[in-house]
């Protein structure tokens, strides 16, 4: 089950946090094993985000946690598409887009641990 979390300083319409939303459940594909069919994604917009003390603009910082393991290029592959995707919808700078993974061991659903 992946989660994918994306706190962002722009502001989201409907229209493009349902865009993100679809592109998110595809480029999820990139993991071997990971699917939209168990991918859960949230968004926080309109979030001030600072960095070395100042306020950007046009940031995010996005939380992808996956159950079990990937290999690192299937994650670097998935970095550099969730990037893409940010600049191109959200006209948000490469370099000030932040992205952690985290492979979690220990995940639950439905009152049961996996």
């Amino acid at each position: 089950m992946p989660f994918i979390n994306s706190t962002l300083t722009v502001k989201l319409d409907k229209e493009k946090e349902n865009k993100l939303k679809t592109e998110l459940g595809k480029l999820i594909e990139l993991l071997p094993g990971k699917s939209e069919e168990w991918l859960m994604v949230g968004f926080k917009d309109d979030y001030p985000l600072y960095f070395k003390g100042e306020k950007k603009d046009k940031a995010a910082f996005i939380e992808v946690k996956i159950f079990g393991s990937a290999e690192k290029s299937a994650k670097n592959n998935l970095v550099s598409e969730i990037s893409n995707l940010m600049e191109r919808e959200l006209s948000i700078p490469k370099d000030s887009i932040y992205i952690t993974i985290d492979e979690v061991s220990t995940w639950a659903w439905n009152g049961k641990l996996f």
